[in-house]
């Protein structure tokens, strides 16, 4: 055996090898050079300042307002305070919203000490744990999908179905970290697979800014305020409906990407003030100027659009008094 051809049939594979990494190493680096240099830089434009950030525990309860949040992929969250972690439910778990109990609008959802209290016109203020390891978990079902929920027991159930003055037995759960949480992309098909929430309708968060509601209060007999469509985000100093172009945003530390406008229905018709519905307005007046375009139309159907719904690209803090800006490229 020769042991220099050996030696020399070593070093020319060596060589060979070695141009071939260093030819890899240098497109790699080309592509990234490339990448960075056409990637076109981000711009961020001011459209608005933060003037409200709402909570809602409960979902159809009252809104919190908070001074400051932090923002999650699964929404707004202040301390224990979750957005729409909690949920009326019948017996056989089905959802109970206030299109079918329009006093649950007053009912006020707030976190103590490790405990829940809850509030409503002319009752008792009731407390029970956030966490009660030992009740039940119920299985349950929100907009025809399932989702559970840790039920909060019988003493919370008697208050609400009181409450409520309901003819059937009504029981509040509570979505825990620990649960499978709702594939809004089960519903509606221009969410992706990964994004989750827990009771919510469809998107973590929904945006809304005053301009727009003060342009609907000029065409109503009967003017109305924000808390009526259940934002999670108020924007002020913009135009009416300008929140229907920004498709990003950055607002503090957090990175919002819309999703698409949200469709108001018989809800926006329960005043936020008195429990009442009255099945006709402000939804007529959106429906004669608030339609979707005719190609929308199998997302949206005849729902008039009010506010838009958006999905957290980046979590963080943000506050009342925070500007928005619109990010383009």
């Amino acid at each position: 055996m020769d042991l220099r051809k050996l030696a020399a049939d070593a070093v020319s594979q060596n060589k060979k090898a070695a141009l071939l990494i260093g030819g890899a190493g240098f497109a790699i680096l080309g592509l990234g050079l490339g990448y960075k240099y056409l990637r076109k830089p981000e711009k961020a434009v001011r459209v608005g300042v933060v003037s409200q950030l709402l909570i809602h525990p409960l979902k159809s309860g009252k809104a919190v307002p908070l001074a400051l949040a932090e923002c999650q992929k699964m929404g707004l969250k202040f301390g224990e305070l979750q957005d729409r972690h909690w949920m009326v439910v019948t017996e056989d778990g089905h959802m109970v919203t206030g299109r079918q109990e329009p006093r649950l609008v007053l009912v006020s959802l707030t976190c103590e000490g490790g405990q829940v209290c809850l509030n409503s016109p002319n009752m008792e203020e009731l407390k029970f744990p956030i966490k009660q390891p030992d009740n039940p978990v119920l299985d349950c079902r929100l907009f025809g999908v399932d989702i559970q929920g840790r039920d909060c027991g019988d003493k919370v159930s008697h208050w609400l179905t009181h409450y409520l003055k309901a003819e059937k037995t009504y029981r509040l759960v509570h979505f825990e970290p620990c649960m499978r949480p709702r594939k809004p992309a089960e519903k509606e098909a221009v969410y992706q697979q990964f994004e989750e929430v827990a009771y919510p309708d469809f998107g973590p968060v929904m945006l809304l800014s005053e301009a727009s509601v003060k342009d609907l209060s000029s065409k109503l007999e009967k003017g109305v305020t924000v808390e009526r469509f259940r934002p999670n985000i108020v924007i002020s100093d913009c135009k009416p409906f300008d929140e229907d172009s920004w498709e990003e945003l950055q607002i503090g530390s957090v990175r919002l990407q819309r999703v698409m406008a949200c469709g108001r229905c018989l809800f926006t018709t329960v005043d936020p003030e008195t429990g009442v519905i009255s099945r006709k307005e402000p939804l007529e007046t959106l429906k004669n100027y608030r339609l979707c375009k005719p190609s929308e139309k199998h997302i949206y159907k005849t729902s008039p659009l009010f506010g838009q719904l958006h999905n957290v690209k980046k979590t963080g803090i943000f506050q009342v008094g925070d500007v928005v800006y619109k990010i383009t490229r």
